[in-house]
């Protein structure tokens, strides 16, 4: 994961170039179906901006910091420290080089960013051998990216009589 270290506002244009530079050394070092990069932050605040005019004869036009509610600029995204930025999932051989990436990832954000290797499974939740355990135990939905743990007794993850979806999942993964 590349975290960051400070509270900052990271604009739309910034997370774009951070994940290209990701991307293309990835697919570089890596392969291109290697590897998977989730994006954490989504630029949901809108910054604005109150021009202010610079040439002769705007002293006229101009109301200084009367009515200063500007035009909208951009977009950012506002992170807290120890916020993860973005993360990526690929195998144990190709480890060293998301680390590269990430690191080379860091230089189009303003302020400081952590790498943190994790020790999860994937996107998941699980720690590495807990998830062996309960993949061979079945107990385990694969979603895609995420996995769903299925109880022993009770409803599964809100599986009601009403949710067909998770019916056909569960039947799907029966079959197998």
């Amino acid at each position: 994961h590349l975290v960051s270290d400070e509270f900052e506002q990271l604009s739309s244009e910034a997370l774009e170039a951070g994940r290209i530079c990701c991307n293309k050394y990835l697919i570089k070092h890596g392969g291109k179906d290697s590897f998977h990069i989730r994006m954490r932050l989504h630029p949901f605040h809108i910054i604005r901006i109150n021009k202010m005019l610079s040439c002769a004869g705007a002293d006229r036009l101009q109301t200084g910091m009367r009515g200063a509610f500007g035009k909208p600029q951009g977009t950012v995204a506002r992170v807290n420290i120890g916020q993860a930025i973005m993360s990526v999932r690929t195998r144990d051989n190709n480890k060293a080089a998301a680390i590269e990436a990430l690191r080379r990832a860091k230089f189009k954000f303003p302020g400081r960013q952590k790498i943190f290797v994790s020790n999860k499974w994937g996107f998941t939740k699980y720690e590495r051998e807990e998830y062996e355990t309960l993949r061979s135990e079945g107990k385990l939905l694969p979603c895609g990216v995420h996995a769903r743990y299925m109880a022993d007794k009770g409803l599964s993850f809100g599986m009601g009589p009403k949710n067909g979806k998770c019916l056909k999942i569960l039947a799907a993964c029966n079959a197998h």
